[in-house]
């Protein structure tokens, strides 16, 4: 399934199927209460979403939005718990998913960590151009979203990019 930019994936709350990202680039947002959206997370080529739904299924968390065109494989939950309980090898695989997962979150975690806030804007420069080679950051973030990732001000973010330029 081909998902064009812009275009919503699934969204916060809904229940569904499981997704093979095989192309593309995804932004993970969560509504808050107050009517605030916040971006949490980036998906990437390869990764199966939700990962809070690979052994068990529960409702989507988040709304994923496509940042680029985007090519998506849409698994059923149905078969996949089956496949799961049939084939214990494939609980090696979710495994490993999740360690790539929460070692790329341990990156970003690191970026947060950075005194500087031009050194945690290149850090998140340096970290997208490893996944996504020629993509700039600012061609599919917005100042604000590349705040929230950074936990920087839209205002901060703003002041680096006139600065770096």
């Amino acid at each position: 399934m081909f998902v064009k930019k812009g275009e919503v994936l699934f969204r916060q709350g809904e229940e569904g199927p499981l997704y093979h990202i095989k192309s593309g680039l995804f932004k993970v947002v969560r509504l808050q209460e107050d009517g605030h959206v916040f971006l949490f997370n980036i998906i990437l080529p390869e990764e199966m979403i939700p990962h809070h739904s690979l052994i068990s299924q529960k409702e989507y968390h988040g709304t994923v939005i496509a940042l680029i065109d985007s090519e998506v494989e849409i698994i059923s939950p149905t078969e996949w718990y089956k496949e799961l309980h049939e084939n214990p090898q494939k609980f090696e695989e979710v495994s490993i998913q999740l360690q790539q997962k929460l070692r790329m979150m341990q990156k970003r975690i690191d970026q947060l960590t950075t005194v500087s806030p031009m050194e945690r804007l290149l850090l998140l420069e340096e970290w997208l151009e490893g996944y996504l080679p020629g993509q700039t950051i600012y061609s599919i973030l917005t100042q604000t979203e590349i705040g929230q990732l950074i936990g920087l001000r839209r205002e901060t973010v703003n002041r680096l990019l006139k600065k770096k330029s």
